[in-house]
């Protein structure tokens, strides 16, 4: 795939060369809004003639709006769309520093029928690969670092693709204040709406009919987690949302749940457990009990790991900051 070529000039002033003029109106964006997000974002001037953008601005600066425009340049050549959300996320990745001996995170997505995914931080790619070469993965974080959007993608890619027969989405039934007995209709009418937040990441994956024919054969099923007790997971995606509410002994059963050619992904957020005061969250047990054990990895997001509303990630950082940092209410 050609890429956009990079000369020196001087010590803060680059420019780069595009080959492909069509892709131009979509890499600045509508009114070159694009360009006005990265000018901003690392206070740089960039000015744009023809097939040429000159940047002019402090060095460091300077070196990461070129990774950003290639990173960004070369979505496009691959056929993903450019947009303020996705410029954002080369921006937040520009400015990670790169620990020791890693390089810059590979261009990589998961292709699921209604859309192409890619990771919009370097952690969400380790995320991803995590997905693809383990068969046990714990994920730990915040809201909107896309554990579990992620996760549901992965298990569509994977069934799409034949690697697994079914997918396995389910909940610990524990409410955040509210009271599911008062809920009107049965069982079912009365989880769904806690579930909910599964089903929209598999529309947001598949076509609405894709998604309902699934759930009638039950190639995907979605379940709260006492559903899972005596059951054997095999040939399954299986994803535990909101761990961080499961007791010791619910953690335990749904690990021992995961039968041959399997995948199993717990997600949970530590700083928002809603079990009783002095319960023990499972996910904490987990962690601790499973550590060092062979196959099993785990990824940690923070704060700065937020893909949603950059305000979404202000707010995490003030209640992380007003409660010390615990993992524990």
């Amino acid at each position: 795939m050609a890429i956009p070529t990079v000369q020196d000039s001087a010590e803060a002033l680059r420019y780069l060369t595009f080959d492909d003029n069509a892709l131009l109106s979509v890499l600045y964006g509508d009114h070159d809004r694009n360009l006005a997000r990265i000018e901003q974002q690392l206070e740089v001037s960039l000015t744009s003639r023809g097939n040429q953008i000159a940047v002019a601005g402090p060095e460091v600066s300077a070196e990461a709006v070129v990774g950003v425009l290639n990173q960004l340049y070369g979505r496009l050549k691959s056929g993903l769309s450019v947009g303020l959300a996705d410029v954002d996320a080369a921006l937040r990745m520009a400015k990670e520093p790169l620990p020791d001996g890693e390089g810059s995170a590979p261009m990589m997505e998961v292709r699921t029928p209604k859309r192409r995914i890619t990771p919009r931080s370097r952690n969400q790619a380790r995320y991803l690969q995590t997905l693809m070469d383990n068969e046990l993965v714990f994920a730990l974080g915040p809201a909107g670092t896309g554990k579990t959007y992620l996760a549901v993608a992965m298990a569509v890619a994977m069934m799409e693709a034949g690697k697994v027969d079914r997918i396995v989405l389910s909940r610990p039934a524990v409410e955040a204040g509210e009271r599911l007995g008062f809920l009107p209709g049965d069982l079912r009418d009365k989880v769904d709406p806690y579930l909910r937040p599964l089903y929209d990441a598999l529309h947001d994956m598949m076509p609405g009919e894709k998604v309902a024919r699934r759930l009638e054969s039950d190639d995907i099923e979605v379940a709260p987690l006492a559903f899972m007790r005596g059951r054997t997971l095999a040939n399954a995606f299986v994803i535990l949302d909101e761990a961080q509410n499961t007791t010791a002994v619910q953690m335990k059963m749904f690990l021992t749940r995961l039968g041959e050619n399997a995948r199993m992904v717990v997600t949970g957020d530590l700083s928002q457990i809603d079990l009783p005061a002095g319960q023990t969250s499972g996910l904490a047990d987990a962690l601790r009990v499973l550590e060092g054990v062979k196959g099993i990895s785990t990824v940690r997001f923070t704060a700065a790991d937020v893909v949603r509303h950059e305000l979404v990630t202000r707010i995490v950082r003030a209640y992380d900051g007003e409660s010390g940092g615990s993992d524990q209410r």
